[in-house]
C-alpha cells in the first residue's frame, strides 16, 4: 500500500481547458464556451494549466474561425499573470504534424511566449534524443520553462528492447547527460497504456539520476481506466507532479477527475495542491456552458480494447468525429484490428501525435485498400527516417513498398535539415493576398502549410480573409412536432431552393450503415464558386457520373481534369480530404470530361458527382 510518513504535496496541471478538449472534441470548441469555467478555476486557487498546443492551437483556425493566439491572449487575462499556463509541442513537428525547420520553430516559441506560455512540455513520439534536444533549444532561449518528455506506451506485442523501464531510464540518462537546460521531466503516456509496474520501476530509476531539484512529472489517459493506478504507482515511486481534469471532459480518453486521485490518496501521507471541493463549481459551470455540445460515447467510455490498439486519447476523439463526418464510422473496429499491425511494421514508435495519426491513417488505408497497398505520407515518411530514428528497426519489405510509392530513400541525417523552409512561401503568400506581415501571420499560415496542398485551402490564409471553416460538434437540434392539420393548411410550405443534405442510417440484416443524401430540386443553382477558379455546371442526367468514394463529407482539394480532357479507367481526375489525409478519385471508366460539378473548397458526399464522363 501507498504511504509516507513525511508528507508530500503532488502538483497539478489542470487539463480540461486543452487536453480535455482535444481528447474530447479534437479541440473543436469555442473559447467562450469554456473560458467562464477557467476563470471560475483560478479563482478557486488553481494555478497551473494546460492551454494550448497540440490540437488546440490547430483546431481555433482550422474549424472555429477563432485566432488561437488572440484564445490564449485572453485565456491569460483571466487567469492573472501568476498561473502557470503550459503549452504542449511535438519536437521536430512543433504544433503541427509535419515537420517544420529550426527557424519556424524559434518562431513558435517566440510568440507562444508573447501570447502567455510559461510552461513547454516538448515531446519525441520517436523517443529520439537528438530531436529533443535540438528543438528544447528554441524553447529554453524564448524564456520558458523547458519540461523534456520521455513519451511512454504499452506495446500491442511483446519485445524486451523497447517500452521498458531500462528503454525509457536510458533515454533520460541521455538527456541529462547532453547538459542542456532541462527545468523538468515528464513521462507522458498519451495511451494510458503502460502498466503501474513499469511506471514504477522508471520513476524509481529516474529519480537516482536526476538533479534532486528537478521535478518529475507523469501525464496519462483513463482510456484503459488505468490512470489512477497508474497516478499511484507513479507517485510511490517519487512522481512530483500529475495531470488531472474535470467532469465533463475527465476519465475515458481524457486524464482522471481530480477528486479520484484525491480520495485514492486518503491517508497515504500524500496530497494535491489543489482543492477538490471547489470542482463541483467548475463542473457545473462547464455542463452549462457546454450543453449544446455532443459528447462522444466512444471518447467519454473507458475501453480495455486500448490496450491492443495503444491510442492516445486525444487522437480517438479527433478521429472518430472525422470517421463520422466522413461516412465510415462503421470501419472502426476494422481499423482497430490493424493497428498493431502498422505498430509493429512502423518500428514501435509511441502513439502519441504525430505518430499515432500515421499508425490510424496507415490502418485506415489498410482496411479501406488492402494491406500496404497505398501508403499514408506520414507513416511512410516515419519508417524512412524522415521524422527521425525509431525504437525498432521497421520491416524491410514496407519500408521498400514507402519508398517505391512516395519516391523517397531511406534517410539517416537530421530531420531538421531537410525540413520545409516554410517562412519565406508563408510571407510571399501573405504579400500576394494583401494581408498583413508580421510575425503571428507569418506562423499561421506555415503551420498550416502541408506537401501537396494548395495555398487557397490554407487554413491560415482562411482564417486572415474570413473565409475558415466551421466544424463544431454540436447536438442535432430537434425539430419542432408538426403543426396541426388546419394550421399547416393555412400556411404554405417553404420552396427548396437549393440542394438539401441529410444523413440516412440504414439497417440491413443487423449492420447498420449510414450514407449521407442529397436532394436537389428541379433547377436548383449549380455549386456555388469555391476558391479555386474552376468553373462547375450541373451534373448532366446522361453520362458516367464520378463520386467521391465516402458516404459523408469530405472535402475536394483538387481537381486534376477539366472538361474536354480525356481520361482512362483508373486514372486520378480529383482528390478529396479525410481524416487529414488526400485520397484519390479514380475514373470508373474511359471517356471525355463533359463537366466539372464542384470547385476546389468544395465539400461533397457518395451522392454528389464531382465530375461527368461522357
Amino acid at each position: 500500500m501507498i504511504y509516507t510518513k513525511t508528507e508530500k504535496t503532488i502538483r497539478v496541471m489542470f487539463t480540461p481547458f486543452r487536453d480535455g478538449l482535444q481528447s474530447s472534441f479534437g479541440g473543436k470548441v469555442r473559447l467562450a464556451d469554456i473560458l467562464p469555467a477557467m476563470e471560475a478555476s483560478a479563482q478557486a486557487g488553481i494555478r497551473h494549466f494546460e492551454f494550448g498546443g497540440g490540437a488546440r492551437y490547430q483546431a481555433p483556425y482550422f474549424y472555429l474561425g477563432e485566432d488561437p493566439f488572440e484564445d490564449m491572449k485572453k485565456m491569460r487575462e483571466v487567469v492573472g499573470p501568476e498561473a502557470d499556463l503550459q503549452i504542449l509541442t511535438r519536437s521536430v513537428s512543433g504544433v503541427t504534424l509535419t515537420t517544420q525547420s529550426i527557424e519556424g520553430l524559434s518562431l513558435q516559441a517566440k510568440l507562444m511566449k508573447e501570447y502567455g506560455t510559461t510552461w513547454d512540455r516538448n515531446f519525441d513520439y520517436m523517443n529520439d534524443v537528438e530531436n529533443l534536444i535540438k528543438t528544447g533549444k528554441p524553447i529554453i532561449e524564448a524564456g520558458m520553462h523547458h519540461q523534456v518528455c520521455i513519451a511512454l506506451m504499452g506495446l500491442p506485442f511483446h519485445s524486451d528492447k523497447v517500452h521498458t523501464a531500462e528503454f525509457y531510464i536510458n533515454i533520460g540518462k541521455r538527456l541529462l547527460d547532453d547538459g542542456i537546460r532541462i527545468d523538468s521531466i515528464c513521462l507522458k503516456d498519451a495511451s494510458g497504456t503502460t502498466d503501474p509496474k513499469t511506471i514504477y520501476d522508471t520513476v524509481i530509476g529516474l529519480k537516482k539520476i536526476m538533479p534532486p531539484e528537478m521535478p518529475l512529472w507523469q501525464h496519462t489517459h483513463d482510456t484503459a481506466s488505468m490512470a489512477v493506478a497508474c497516478y499511484m504507482a507513479g507517485i510511490e515511486g517519487g512522481v512530483d507532479g500529475v495531470d488531472l481534469s474535470v467532469r465533463p471532459m475527465a476519465s475515458g480518453t481524457v486524464q482522471p477527475d481530480a477528486r479520484s486521485l484525491d480520495h485514492a490518496l486518503k491517508g497515504t501521507g500524500y496530497k494535491l495542491d489543489i482543492d477538490v471541493s471547489k470542482m463541483m463549481e467548475i463542473e457545473n459551470i462547464l455542463n452549462e456552458d457546454m450543453k449544446s455540445y455532443a459528447f462522444n460515447p466512444t471518447t467519454t467510455t473507458a475501453d480495455a480494447r486500448v490496450l491492443g490498439f495503444p491510442m492516445p486519447g486525444g487522437a480517438i476523439g479527433p478521429n472518430v468525429h472525422m470517421m463520422t463526418k466522413a461516412g465510415v464510422a462503421d470501419k472502426y473496429s476494422e481499423v482497430l484490428a490493424e493497428f498493431p499491425v502498422v505498430v509493429k511494421a512502423g518500428g514501435a514508435w509511441t502513439s502519441v501525435t504525430p505518430g499515432s495519426q500515421q499508425y490510424w491513417l496507415q490502418a485506415f488505408n489498410n482496411v479501406l485498400y488492402g494491406r500496404w497497398k497505398k501508403i499514408n505520407d506520414g507513416y511512410g515518411k516515419a519508417i524512412l527516417g524522415y521524422f527521425g530514428k525509431t525504437p525498432l528497426p521497421p520491416d524491410a519489405e514496407v519500408i521498400k513498398i514507402a519508398s517505391e510509392q512516395l519516391k523517397l530513400d531511406v534517410f539517416t541525417g537530421d530531420p531538421l535539415e531537410v525540413a520545409p523552409k516554410n517562412i519565406a512561401p508563408a510571407t510571399k503568400a501573405l504579400e500576394e493576398r494583401g494581408l498583413p506581415v508580421n510575425d503571428k501571420n507569418v506562423f499561421l499560415v506555415l503551420a498550416s502549410m502541408v506537401p501537396g496542398k494548395k495555398m487557397e485551402l490554407n487554413d491560415g490564409i482562411r482564417l486572415l480573409t474570413g473565409k475558415s471553416k466551421i466544424d463544431i460538434p454540436l447536438k442535432k437540434v430537434e425539430k419542432p412536432a408538426a403543426a396541426p392539420a388546419s394550421a399547416q393548411a393555412a400556411t404554405a410550405a417553404p420552396a427548396i431552393i437549393g440542394p438539401v443534405t441529410t444523413r440516412c442510417v440504414v439497417d440491413e440484416n443487423g449492420s447498420s450503415r449510414t450514407f449521407m443524401v442529397t436532394l436537389e430540386p428541379v433547377g436548383a443553382a449549380a455549386p456555388s464558386a469555391g476558391p479555386a477558379a474552376v468553373a462547375t455546371a450541373p451534373a448532366p442526367t446522361n453520362g458516367t457520373k464520378v463520386f467521391s468514394t465516402f458516404a459523408g463529407a469530405v472535402e475536394v482539394v483538387d481537381i486534376k481534369v477539366k472538361v474536354g480532357s480525356s481520361v482512362s479507367k483508373g486514372q486520378v481526375v480529383a482528390n478529396v480530404e479525410a481524416m487529414k489525409a488526400q485520397h484519390d478519385i479514380k475514373a470508373p471508366c474511359d471517356g471525355t470530361v463533359t463537366g466539372v460539378h464542384v470547385a476546389i473548397g468544395d465539400e461533397v458526399d457518395s451522392t454528389k458527382p464531382i465530375l461527368t464522363l461522357g
